[in-house]
């Protein structure tokens, strides 16, 4: 994708032809500049994603001057006053390897890098790719921008797969024909449909009509898709070790004899109705707001380092479903392991037990409620007793008469009240000491919204958002396995 900038493409009406010859000893009478202006929000957008951590670089089919002239105009890089652009280039093959060389070691010197960015052309890149491709990939990986000129498709293509090839995530954006080869190569390619055509759009994962719309598929419907996936599959395995653990318990108690705690009906009913419609909550839930998400668009690390879902997390999780196993299990066991209940009613309150455990932990970990997601956990809640009272009206069933038998009796909603508290009880007790004691980015962006941006700072944190910032980033980069990742980005012009 090309942008150009007007100033550059100055023509001059100094003179004009007349019978094949060029008329000389006239005057200048005007001048006239024709310039392809950059869209609305470019300069803005790559602003929000640098300072989300994200590296952006420029890959141009323009020459070296111009392509310096539209990173300058898109905040891509800063002036020389602030920073420092390091040109690999030569007249020779050597030259162009010790302009590498040497750009290497001003970028692994430099204790500040994020003022550092290099420029080279699609030649360089040739030689380059040839004789020390090593070395460039290293400076690859420590650069936050660079502006690739000069470049053929093919070449747009071969740096998108060599930061692949190096652990990076990369993106690609771009709006013709000749961006099609770098938008399939990249991890996410996304096409702008526009003057251009829509080849590019129809290459892509993603199509939007402008360049300033990727700052809201990024980062803000990127990172809620991020956190509503790392919610569902943790929640996932929760809800099905759950039921697998208090199996595996009943099995030891009952001395290996084989025999199932649960009906195969509520074996069945558990994954395809007792459980699927809360966990579509979370396609509604918002743990911040867009607008917060747009005013610290440094939240973004927190999704980059992978805090939401990681080992640590799973193994959270797990240690959940095991431990709400045990508290369903021996509360109903010690409950209603008498001669005077049944096995169908054991299963009944069992699974009771379950359904309730679920309902509250989506309920808490849900930031956000809405009308529909109060329907889908509370009203699936319902649905549950509904389902099971009606299959209990039913004669030829095994548990005929057992939902009708236990909502009768006081102690079967003791029981669930107990199991909620011993469930719940150490799970909102270690989540308010964290949130008061360790709390996270997210938390503090909570804080602040429930205050109107006048929140109290933890700890000896001010209440300014300055301070509120450094603390965010200090927090996100100190757990942050790996410091940016790499987006891959074209020009942004409206061509």
């Amino acid at each position: 994708m090309n942008i150009k900038n007007g100033p550059k493409n100055f023509k001059m009406l100094a003179a004009h032809w007349t019978t094949g010859s060029l008329e000389q000893g006239i005057h200048i009478l005007g001048i006239t500049a024709i310039e392809d202006r950059l869209q609305d929000g470019v300069p803005e957008t790559i602003k929000l994603l640098r300072k989300a951590g994200i590296n952006v670089w420029m890959l141009t089919g323009d020459k070296q001057t111009t392509a310096i002239q539209i990173g300058l105009l898109c905040n891509l890089i800063t002036p020389e006053s602030k920073g420092q652009l390091l040109s690999i280039n030569g007249k020779t093959e050597d030259d162009i390897l010790q302009s590498l060389e040497r750009a290497l070691t001003i970028m692994k010197t430099a204790l500040e890098r994020k003022d550092l960015a290099f420029v080279l052309d699609g030649w360089a890149l040739e030689i380059i790719l040839k004789r020390s491709l090593e070395s460039f990939t290293k400076l690859a990986m420590m650069s936050r921008t660079a502006i690739c000129c000069r470049m053929t498709p093919l070449q747009k293509a071969q740096l998108v797969g060599i930061l692949k090839s190096s652990g990076s995530l990369t993106l690609a954006i771009g709006d013709g024909g000749n961006d099609v080869r770098m938008i399939q190569e990249a991890n996410v390619g996304v096409g702008i449909s526009g003057r251009e055509g829509l080849q590019a759009a129809r290459a892509a994962d993603y199509s939007i009509g402008k360049f300033k719309f990727l700052r809201r598929l990024i980062l803000v419907h990127g990172r809620y898709s991020y956190n509503r996936t790392a919610f569902i599959s943790q929640y996932s395995f929760y809800k099905s070790l759950l039921i697998c653990f208090i199996q595996i318990l009943f099995s030891f108690s009952s001395g290996l004899s084989g025999t199932s705690i649960f009906n195969s009906i509520s074996l069945m009913a558990y994954n395809v109705f007792y459980t699927s419609l809360p966990v579509m909550t979370i396609i509604f839930d918002k743990d911040i707001s867009e607008a917060t998400v747009l005013r610290y668009p440094q939240i973004l690390l927190y999704s980059q380092a992978g805090r939401l879902l990681n080992r640590s997390t799973f193994a959270e999780w797990f240690g959940r479903s095991l431990y709400h196993a045990f508290v369903v299990f021996l509360i109903t066991i010690n409950a209603y392991a008498d001669e005077k209940s049944d096995m169908e009613e054991l299963s009944m309150v069992a699974l009771s037990g379950c359904i309730w455990l679920q309902a509250f932990v989506v309920t808490l970990d849900t930031n956000s409620f809405t009308c529909p997601q109060i329907t889908l956990i509370w009203g699936n809640f319902v649905a549950f007793y509904m389902i099971n009272l009606i299959l209990s009206a039913v004669p030829t069933l095994q548990m005929h008469t057992v939902m009708w038998h236990l909502c009768n009796q006081p102690s079967y909603w003791i029981t669930m009240a107990l199991i909620v508290a011993a469930g719940m009880g150490p799970v909102l007790a270690l989540r308010y000491l964290r949130n008061v004691y360790r709390p996270s980015a997210i938390d503090v962006l909570q804080q602040i919204e429930q205050t109107d941006g006048h929140a109290q700072a933890p700890g000896n944190l001010e209440s300014s958002t300055g301070t509120y910032l450094d603390y965010l980033l200090t927090d996100l980069r100190r757990n942050k396995s790996s410091i940016h990742q790499p987006l891959l980005s074209d020009s942004a012009s409206s061509r």
